[in-house]
C-alpha cells in the first residue's frame, strides 16, 4: 500500500490536541462498553511504540480516578472494570486522604479508583515517534502542508493543498480541531485548551513526585474534570481543568495561541481547596486545542456509508488514549479487514 501523509505543520506540534502534558492510559473508560477493545489494543501498542520510539513516550505506573460512586467517572470505571474483570482497588474519600495526601476536599460521597495498569503517555512525543516509524516503514510525509479542500471525485479523494494536490483512492482524514473544515456537518467543536505547570509551595516537597502524585482524573463538585500528573524527569507538576472558563470556542485557523490570566485563573483558584501545596501562579501555560462531541465519543469511520473518505477525531483529552488503537482500526478499515468491526458506534453518522 503507497501512504502518503500530510501535516499542516511539523508532527509534534504545539497548537492541537497533542498540547500540554502527559494523558492517562487506561482501561476502564466507561463512556461506552465498545471502547474496552479499543483500550486494550492502544495499551498494547503504546508498550510497542515506546519501546520502539524514545525514552518518557509511555510510563506504566497506575492512574487514579475520582469521583462520585455514582457519577460517570470513578463510578463508570468501576462498573467497567466489575463488567470486565479488570483489576482495580477502590478508596472511602478518607482512604483516599492516607493514601493520595495530595489530594484535600474530597467528598464524602466520592470515591477514588486506582487501575494499577493504568499510565501515562506523552502525546507530542508519541506523534513524533509514530511518524518517524511510519517513514521507516515506506510512509511519505509531507510536513507545512496545509489542506485546504477536500473534493471527492470518481474513483477516489483529491486533497487540494496551499501549493497543489494529491489523488488517492482513499482519504483518511485525523486533522483534529481542523476536521469540520475539511468535512462540513461534522458535529465537532474546537475549543480552547490550555495546560498548565506548577512548583510544591516547599521546593523540598517530593509528595508532588509522579510517585506520590500519579497521573489522574478527578471530578470536582460542579462536573468540571481536574486532571493531571506529578512531576517527572524535569517536567514540574502538570496540570488542566476540563470545560473550565477558558474552554471556549475557537476559530482553529487562528493560530495565536498567546496567554492570558483567563487560561489559568480557574484553575488557580480550585488548587488551594482540592490540590493544596502547590504555587498558584503557574511557571508556565500552554494553549492548545481540543474537540468536543455531543456524546463525549470520538468520531471514527466513514461519513455518509462514503468508501473514498474516513475521518476520526473529536473526544477531548481523553481521547488520546485510544489513539494506537484508533489507528489501528482505520488501518483496517481502508483496507477492508476485519478487525474494523465493532465500530459503528462511533460512526460520525450517528447524530443524525
Amino acid at each position: 500500500m503507497d501512504v502518503i501523509g500530510l501535516e499542516r505543520f511539523t508532527p509534534g506540534h504545539a497548537l492541537g490536541s497533542s498540547s500540554g502534558g502527559a494523558r492517562m492510559v487506561r482501561l476502564t473508560g466507561a463512556e461506552h462498553p465498545g471502547l474496552l477493545p479499543l483500550a486494550r489494543r492502544s495499551r498494547q501498542l503504546w508498550a510497542e511504540l515506546a519501546r520502539a520510539g524514545q525514552d518518557g513516550l509511555f510510563t506504566p505506573c497506575g492512574g487514579l480516578l475520582i469521583g462520585p460512586e455514582s457519577g460517570p467517572l470513578a463510578g463508570g470505571a468501576l462498573r467497567t472494570a466489575r463488567a470486565h474483570g479488570v483489576p482495580v482497588r477502590t478508596f472511602t474519600a478518607t482512604a483516599l486522604r492516607f493514601r493520595f495526601p495530595r489530594h484535600t476536599g474530597v467528598p464524602a460521597h466520592h470515591i477514588g479508583v486506582w487501575e494499577p495498569s493504568a499510565g501515562l503517555v506523552r502525546p507530542r512525543r508519541a506523534v513524533r515517534a509514530a511518524v518517524a516509524l511510519a517513514e521507516r516503514a515506506g510512509a511519505r510525509v509531507h510536513t507545512d502542508s496545509r489542506v485546504v479542500r477536500v473534493e471527492r471525485v470518481p474513483g477516489g479523494v483529491r486533497l487540494h493543498t496551499a501549493t497543489g494536490s494529491v489523488t488517492a483512492r482513499q482519504a483518511v482524514l485525523t486533522a483534529g480541531a481542523w476536521l469540520p473544515g475539511l468535512v462540513p456537518g461534522l458535529p465537532v467543536q474546537p475549543v480552547r485548551a490550555p495546560f498548565s505547570r506548577f512548583r510544591p509551595l516547599d521546593v523540598a516537597d517530593s509528595g508532588f513526585d509522579l510517585e506520590g502524585f500519579p497521573v489522574f482524573r478527578r471530578e470536582l463538585d460542579d462536573g468540571r474534570i481536574l486532571w493531571g500528573s506529578g512531576a517527572q524527569g524535569g517536567d514540574d507538576v502538570g496540570l488542566g481543568l476540563e470545560d473550565g472558563g477558558a474552554a471556549k470556542p475557537v476559530d482553529p485557523e487562528d493560530t495565536d495561541r498567546s496567554v492570558t490570566a483567563d487560561d489559568w485563573s480557574d484553575l488557580a483558584r480550585v488548587l488551594p481547596a482540592k490540590v493544596p501545596g502547590l504555587e498558584t501562579l503557574p511557571v508556565r501555560t500552554a494553549v492548545g486545542t481540543r474537540t468536543r462531541t455531543p456524546d463525549g465519543l470520538f468520531v471514527c469511520g466513514r461519513p455518509g456509508g462514503d468508501p473514498r473518505l474516513v475521518v476520526a477525531g473529536g473526544g477531548g483529552a481523553d481521547s488520546a488514549a485510544y489513539a494506537p488503537g484508533v489507528g489501528d482500526a482505520l488501518a483496517d478499515l481502508v483496507q477492508g479487514a476485519a478487525g474494523a468491526a465493532g465500530l459503528d458506534f462511533l460512526s460520525p453518522d450517528r447524530f443524525g
